[in-house]
């Protein structure tokens, strides 16, 4: 029994250990008739019971004569008479001014209110419960504009940051409380409205209060400010729909800084499409403007959307992309880069951004620099190449990087300020002057040794000579490019594209004669001829990327068919540009077997004998001066499974991937219709074949391709396995733009006596022709510049031969 005693006993004291003695709770008067009466003060009473050690604190109710609402239950003198003396004086107005008998859940409110804010006046508490009929007592009228002496707000302030429009709607319609007072922090009403959740308590100040609108607190942040940093994007819109100012400059800048620096994107197209001069304006600090801000992808491309210069300067001298490596944003590195940064602007002591990207030690950063034209040669003001940074403060990542360059291109010639080395005189070839192949360089060159070296990229790949305009105008060889099919790594012939171009010192366009492409190879065949330069189109391969893959295969066609349209015009023809020739394959899908079909901007040449399939069974090919020029291209790259087809036509990779035999076949044609029509004046002999890939796939092992008739479960498995091995393997060969169809075109051009190159760099990894991260990309580029490094003999003669006329 005893156990059991001491067990209720424990339970007791943890259940009063738990309860609320401030709990409001109502209660029969008879309970209390015994009991003795410490205080009375008008309806509020203190009874004593002494038997049980507690004090108990009642509101009486005139109006009923039965129950009582019980205040508080403590168990002790002090804590009663405080909180007795408490209640007396704040409650007696909110009771007074009820017509009916204030709720139980109402008291519970007040009571926790009094206790919580004791330096809260009865207007804070009034606004606080919502009760607006307590508005209209006097003891409450006479604090209406009082300040709280914690954080000296007023009852206006108060019900501003509750979001309680009809509070504040009886605070200053029928109470006329002041709107021009601040807090302790020099925080105005539109302040707490903007941490409210009601809009309209902004609008409805902005119609009575326009002085403190555009007030600064002590942080100084406006309004503005603040709903920027909060994200508050529909308290943006109403203050700015009440003309609060966008030109307010605060502490750490203007509100577009603000919502730049909080990541904030609806504040930020809010204020843009207020005013869109935003974007040129600059914080006081560093002078920057808001895409200096920018800490992310998204944000960075917005403000590039709405107009920002990409290469602003700061009063500090960096530019975005300068902030952007130095705070190792990567994302944002890239969006820059491929709306047009330039990665070898100086800012702050002459550094670069690939210095940054160096001392940072990140790698991708420094590839996609790089790839992207950063020029590892560049002194800062100390006389320090980026190479040099990385030799002093790199912990290996970059160690393998420059290393691995070095094994390419040899010692440069370049070395650190006071050096004593010699350097060598210029060589006086038409190119750079080639260093010892890497098996002559010390193979047990250490990171230490990149201290004399600055490993220089674009030192190979300076302006030759330039060729005279009546000397080319003679020229009796033509020359052919042919450029592979690929999706996105369609980045690999750009890369090679620009590559020749900086190697020869003039455009792809004026360098060829024919132009042949397939799908990705197609859209650039159609880019060269039309005179765009290759860094923007790898710029705008990057962004295109994010807007063309998007969603699940096939993808839809209205993002890639806008942005040829954009790129082309919507009724170029083909026609509309005649030189050089062009010719972009597709694959006609509307006959069994399907035929190839060249897509061209002159008039093909007639064949002997007409094909098996030309009846009057099928419709007839549009003429080249009716056809246009981004439906061409549409048509050339609609890969199966990747976009539907364009009317009768499919992606030219499935017959012509590599799109080189098919070109020679087509320049043999036209040449010998020219000369059976009495032109062979016209006719020049084919001189230098350039055949570009994106890109060559790793070999992997396949364990099967036998295709079966099962007789039990393990063997239907490996015939489903053996037909998937099967049909990729199928798909594999015939659109390979490798193997024989490359060893082809070398013997006929060998046969022609033609000088034939074929430049297609292996990738570590299989690069999928839709593939969108930024990184796998950049790595991507990344091989296809050391490869070009690797093969630059054959470049040199690549340009020897263009420039032969």
């Amino acid at each position: 029994m005893q156990f059991f005693g001491r067990l209720v006993n424990t339970f007791n004291n943890v259940t009063n250990l738990f309860s609320n003695p401030f709990r409001v709770k109502e209660v029969p008067l008879t309970e209390f008739a015994s009991r003795k009466q410490v205080k009375w003060e008008d309806r509020i009473v203190l009874y004593d019971n002494s038997s049980a050690h507690s004090w108990d604190c009642l509101l009486l109710n005139p109006q009923n004569q039965t129950t009582a609402f019980r205040l508080f239950q403590v168990g002790n003198e002090v804590d009663a008479n405080e909180h007795f003396d408490l209640y007396v004086k704040q409650l007696r107005p909110f009771y007074e001014s009820y017509r009916d008998p204030l709720p139980l859940e109402t008291l519970q409110q007040l009571v926790d209110c009094f206790r919580s804010h004791p330096s809260w006046s009865l207007a804070h508490i009034a606004v606080e419960v919502g009760l607006l009929e307590s508005f209209r007592h006097n003891h409450i009228l006479s604090c209406i504009n009082s300040n709280s002496s914690d954080n000296e707000c007023t009852p206006v302030h108060l019900a501003c940051q509750k979001g309680d429009l009809e509070c504040l709607q009886e605070l200053v319609e029928q109470c006329h409380a002041r709107l021009d007072l601040t807090d302790k922090n020099g925080e105005s009403i539109f302040h707490y409205a903007v941490r409210g959740n009601n809009p309209n308590i902004i609008e409805l100040l902005g119609k009575r209060s326009t002085a403190a609108l555009d007030h600064l607190n002590d942080e100084g942040q406006s309004a503005l400010h603040l709903a920027c940093q909060l994200g508050k994007e529909e308290a943006v819109l109403s203050l700015l729909k009440v003309d609060a100012k966008c030109n307010i400059l605060g502490v750490l800048g203007y509100p577009i800084h603000i919502a730049m620096k909080h990541s904030q994107k609806k504040c930020a197209v809010a204020l843009l499409d207020k005013d869109i001069n935003q974007i040129q304006f600059v914080d006081p600090r560093y002078g920057a403007t808001p895409l200096h801000w920018a800490r992310n992808a998204e944000m960075t491309r917005l403000l590039i959307e709405y107009g920002c210069e990409v290469n602003a300067i700061s009063a500090t001298g960096e530019s975005a992309l300068h902030i952007a490596v130095r705070r190792g944003r990567f994302d944002c590195t890239m969006v820059l880069l491929t709306h047009g940064a330039l990665p070898n602007t100086k800012g702050k002591d002459g550094n670069t951004p690939l210095h940054f990207a160096m001392k940072s030690d990140h790698l991708e950063t420094i590839k996609a620099l790089i790839v992207f034209g950063g020029d590892v040669e560049i002194p800062n003001d100390l006389g320090e190449t980026p190479g040099l940074v990385a030799a002093r403060t790199s912990k290996g990542a970059n160690r393998k990087v420059l290393l691995d360059l070095l094994k390419c291109i040899g010692t440069e010639r370049f070395h650190p300020p006071g050096s004593a080395i010699s350097v060598p005189s210029p060589s006086t070839s038409t190119f750079p002057e080639r260093l010892p192949p890497p098996w002559s360089i010390n193979q047990k060159l250490e990171f230490h040794d990149i201290i004399h070296v600055s490993a220089a990229l674009s030192t190979l790949m300076k302006k030759t000579d330039v060729v005279d305009s009546a000397a080319e105008a003679n020229r009796t060889q033509d020359r052919v490019l042919s450029l592979d099919g690929g999706g996105v790594r369609g980045l690999v012939l750009i890369q090679f594209l620009i590559a020749i171009e900086k190697a020869v010192g003039r455009p792809i366009r004026e360098l060829f004669d024919w132009v042949a492409g397939t799908s990705t190879g197609g859209i650039l065949a159609m880019c060269v001829i039309h005179g765009k330069p290759m860094d923007y189109m790898r710029c705008l391969y990057f962004r295109m990327k994010d807007e063309v893959f998007r969603g699940s295969r096939p993808y839809e066609s209205e993002p890639l068919e806008d942005f040829l349209k954009k790129e082309f015009g919507e009724h170029t023809k083909m026609t509309d540009i005649k030189n050089p020739k062009v010719m972009l394959t597709a694959t006609l899908c509307d006959r069994q077997p399907a035929e190839l079909h060249l897509f061209r901007n002159y008039n093909p040449p007639e064949r002997r004998g007409k094909s098996r399939f030309q009846t009057s069974t099928f419709q007839a090919m549009t003429k080249p001066e009716d056809q246009l020029v981004w439906r061409a291209a549409r048509s050339s790259g609609a890969a199966p499974t990747y976009f539907r087809p364009i009317g009768r036509f499919l992606d030219g990779g499935l017959l012509a991937n590599n799109p080189t035999l098919d070109a020679l076949t087509e320049i043999n044609d036209y040449n010998k219709y020219l000369i059976q029509n009495g032109q062979g004046h016209r006719v020049k002999k084919l001189g230098v074949v350039v055949s570009l890939g994106t890109g060559k796939a790793p070999q992997v092992p396949v364990n099967s391709v036998d295709v079966f008739r099962p007789s039990n479960p393990w063997e239907l498995a490996k015939t489903v396995y053996g037909a998937k091995e099967l049909g990729k393997l199928v798909v594999d060969c015939c659109t390979d733009p490798d193997g024989p169809c490359v060893d082809r075109a070398r013997a006929w051009c060998e046969m022609i006596e033609a000088h034939y190159f074929r430049f297609n760099p292996p990738l570590e990894v299989d690069v999928m022709l839709d593939e969108v991260s930024d990184t796998i990309l950049v790595n991507l580029l990344w091989e296809t510049q050391i490869y070009i490094y690797q093969h630059w003999d054959e470049f040199e003669q690549v340009v020897e031969q263009l420039l032969n006329p």
